[in-house]
């Protein structure tokens, strides 16, 4: 007798969890197939620890095959879903395509970058999603420190500025952790005339961290304000330029660095699916299954699931809420399949938030009870340690390490300004030079034709350097719109900004389609919050 095939796509939160659950509970009477552009799951709330330094890359991602027993890896994006033919069309790593059929399908597909319709900021700002965008932003910091020690005041002082749009989560956390990594990076090469590194937070609403209790957003807001962070609440980008960022309040600050931080939309996947929405998301049942559809359950951030504790409303797009769904996920479908304990709807109960603010220093209130200080950072980082699916002795070593050893500031040049741009569909892909083009190239441009490698974004040359050979950094002035992935629905509108200026300063995106890893690169001349938490208990 054959086994029932269980396909999910994706492996965030809900989708690791909906497959370790699937996976104890058939115990192998499933083929469980788990389709992923990566071989890892990556634990967000960590990731502003690996940009400053404090963690090493490696320790806040936990391999699935070696986790998922009894779960079989497929690495690819997936392009289309088929719910008629219970099929879905994937793209793989290098470029192949192929088909993965299922009598069961759970869509985990997640959340990319919010961008809003604000000049200039899909070209010179830069996300924070995954592990690529982390490992740049550190590079690119550390970068701009030690090219102020050396430059004219002026340009000295742009680079040491930092702005961060989002007081949420992830923009609290990103702006208190390099803040410290910048100071230290200060210290050690001095820069000119007393100049210090300046960080910027920005956001529109009354107060950092809008959506946790007041209290810990009065002492989020009083660290980074002791430690030099300027805290502007009711203020937002206008405009950003390769010079500076225009703010809402009519100031232009002169910065090379943006970071992008507003929040997150579901996948583009979810919308070419062709079932009800709501604001992006599927709307299911408290069962999680697509109505009608009783054999396609959705979770996590591309699922609006109603919330039992408020009639009416849809859980939030938390890492929370996304790491219990896939649970109750992965319990539904085994039920379904008469191999797992019967069907229960979804409801959750809040136990409590932490930040971690860099250093000792933490905001938490677990249960209700409101702590701040080193007593806040012990139950942040237990907190995390036990929420981490693999790689707690690891992490609790990197933690000791920088507790008693300077944190090492270099740059390692992995990762480029034009292979993680803010418009795209894959955050957890870096861009890759001489990859395969993306299949909506391939099915739009014709028969294939050679492409080039993508251009690189630019570097000073030191003095007597020669230049590359023609045709190896060719960095054509505009950049190309992004066609839509195929099976997929519209991305967000971007008004362009600042066109012929993407590439020419350091770490500027260089002009091309920010699509997946390996898109097709443009033709010479062409115009070109995990961040909440999830929680280990039930």
């Amino acid at each position: 007798m054959s086994r029932p095939r269980v396909l999910i796509v994706g492996a965030g939160f809900a989708g690791y969890r909906a497959a370790r659950t699937l996976a104890r509970l058939t115990r192998d009477r499933a083929d469980i197939t788990l389709l992923n552009p990566t071989d890892y799951f990556l634990y967000l709330p960590l990731l502003p620890q690996v940009a400053a330094g404090v963690l090493e890359a490696r320790r806040v991602t936990v391999s699935l095959p070696g986790t998922l027993r009894g779960v079989r890896l497929v690495l690819g994006e997936a392009d289309a879903v088929d719910l008629e033919r219970c099929a879905v069309h994937y793209t793989g790593p290098e470029g192949g395509t192929g088909s993965l059929g299922y009598e069961r399908l759970v869509l985990a597909v997640g959340s990319v970058n919010k961008l809003l319709p604000v000049p200039g900021v899909a070209e010179h700002a830069h996300g924070f999603r995954g592990l690529p965008e982390a490992l740049y932003l550190r590079d690119h910091v550390t970068r701009q420190v030690e090219l102020a020690a050396d430059d004219d005041p002026e340009t000295s002082a742009a680079r040491c500025t930092f702005v961060v749009v989002g007081a949420g989560y992830t923009g609290t956390e990103v702006a208190a952790q390099l803040q410290m990594l910048t100071d230290r990076l200060a210290r050690r090469q001095p820069l000119p005339a007393g100049l210090r590194p300046r960080w910027l937070l920005l956001d529109l609403a009354p107060r950092v961290l809008p959506e946790l209790d007041e209290r810990l957003s009065r002492t989020a807001a009083r660290v980074l304000r002791a430690r030099g962070v300027e805290v502007r609440t009711g203020t937002s980008v206008k405009e950003a330029t390769r010079d500076g960022v225009l703010l809402t309040d009519g100031e232009f600050v002169p910065s090379r660095t943006l970071v992008w931080c507003v929040g997150v939309r579901p996948d583009p996947l979810v919308e070419a699916v062709g079932q009800p929405l709501e604001r992006g998301r599927l709307i299911v049942d408290p069962y999680l299954r697509l109505p009608g559809r009783p054999d396609v359950f959705a979770c996590g951030d591309a699922a609006a699931v109603p919330d039992l504790e408020r009639p009416g409303a849809f859980t939030p797009m938390t890492a929370q809420h996304a790491w219990r769904q896939g649970r109750v996920a992965g319990e539904n479908v085994a039920g379904s399949l008469g191999l797992g304990r019967r069907r229960r709807a979804y409801r959750h109960h809040d136990l409590g938030f932490a930040v971690d603010l860099g250093g000792v220093r933490a905001a938490a209130n677990p249960f209700g009870i409101p702590l701040s200080g080193p007593a806040a950072g012990v139950v942040t980082r237990g907190y995390h340690l036990a929420a981490l699916p693999g790689n707690r002795v690891r992490v609790a070593a990197d933690w000791l390490l920088d507790a008693v050893l300077p944190r090492q500031g270099v740059q390692l040049g992995l990762v480029r300004a034009w292979s993680v741009p803010l418009d795209t569909a894959s955050p957890e892909l870096a861009r890759v030079p001489g990859a395969p083009p993306p299949p909506a190239a391939r099915a739009t441009a014709g028969p294939p034709t050679e492409q080039a490698p993508p251009p690189a974004a630019y570097e000073p040359r030191p003095p007597g350097r020669e230049p590359p050979p023609a045709g190896s950094d060719p960095r054509p002035e505009g950049r190309a719109p992004r066609p839509p992935a195929r099976g997929r629905g519209p991305e967000s509108a971007r008004k362009p900004s600042g066109a012929g200026a993407a590439g020419s300063g350091p770490d500027r995106p260089a002009p091309g389609s920010p699509e997946r890893a390996g898109p097709a690169a443009p033709e010479p001349g062409a115009p070109a919050d995990p961040a909440d938490r999830p929680d280990p208990s039930d």
